[in-house]
């Protein structure tokens, strides 16, 4: 650490439970970056958290947002976040956007290494969602989820409700899925595609001043993922995907094992260690203490230097 400066890197943490397992990831970024800038929401309507058991380099977001999850809260949490930690005095060259369930995989000298010499403004997944995708048969199993994220962003849906005689109602509901019908309810266009992709990336000062200014804008892209639903996989993803001054590299650096399908990832095992270690990842999700904190200590083990 000590050939980088020590605002090279900070940390964005949105954590909601488990307050052990995120005093836990504090402390393991401390020891590894020597008491980085770590900015932390919070949602204590779910949980509590020590306050005064935090270091003096972790901020909390105050007034917190109360989160939902797939909701655009998730989105608006973030953001103020980020605000908070570039409105500091000594914002970070680079910040990591991190959940309380994720933990380092590689040294901190491997992962400085990596971004201190990046040609790349961010590190984030970023796949454009399109309808030729939505409406293919031969798009391979493992990319299913952008027919998800067409239908979720890129389509609009109207609902009618008639009283029937006898006062049963009846409930229809259309929805629009062609580009040219759906051109006049959405932001998209030729120059403003829809992306998606992973919730967590790491960004350098730059691509982080521009997420809050086009946030604060308050456009009609703010307001489409405002009113729709999995925002937090196709907001940010969208910010940056269209913004042409910014160089991306369409890849988080996450370990994520997606093999047990359904909503969530599988929780990580000592078992998956080798896996986890192979891949090019920074940070892996997700763990639980209290299913396996073993591999949390054999990780501890193998990221100190």
């Amino acid at each position: 650490m000590s050939n980088y400066p020590s605002n090279a890197i900070g940390f964005i943490l949105l954590t909601h439970n488990k307050p052990l397992q995120t005093y836990r990831l504090i402390n393991k970024l401390n020891s590894m970056f020597n008491y980085p800038l770590i900015v932390c929401h919070h949602d204590f309507s779910k949980s509590d958290l020590s306050v005064n058991s935090l270091s003096k380099n972790v901020l909390l977001v105050r007034p917190h947002i109360e989160t939902k999850w797939a909701d655009f809260s998730v989105e608006e949490a973030t953001v103020k976040a980020i605000k908070v930690m570039y409105e500091n005095t000594e914002p970070p060259d680079w910040f990591v956007y991190l959940s309380g369930a994720d933990y380092p995989i590689k040294t901190a000298r491997e992962i400085l290494d990596e971004l201190t010499s990046s040609s790349y403004d961010a590190y984030v997944e970023h796949e454009q969602i399109t309808y030729e995708n939505y409406i293919s048969d031969v798009i391979p199993p493992d990319m299913l989820w952008l027919k998800n994220s067409y239908q979720r962003y890129c389509t609009k849906s109207f609902s009618f409700q008639f009283l029937r005689k006898y006062f049963a109602q009846l409930n229809i509901e259309i929805r629009l899925e062609h580009p040219l019908l759906t051109k006049p309810f959405l932001p998209f266009s030729k120059k403003l595609a829809c992306f998606s992709g992973s919730q967590w990336f790491s960004a350098n000062r730059k691509a982080a001043e521009y997420i809050i200014d086009f946030h604060e804008q308050r456009n009609a892209v703010t307001l489409h993922y405002s009113q729709v639903r999995y925002t937090e996989e196709g907001y940010i993803q969208t910010i940056l995907g269209n913004s042409p001054h910014l160089k991306l590299k369409n890849d988080c650096r996450r370990y994520v094992d997606w093999s047990t399908g359904g909503p969530h990832p599988k929780i990580l095992l000592t078992e998956d260690l080798p896996n986890l270690l192979a891949s090019s990842a920074h940070f892996a999700r997700k763990f639980d203490i209290d299913i396996d904190s073993n591999i949390l200590d054999e990780l501890d083990r193998i990221t100190s230097e």
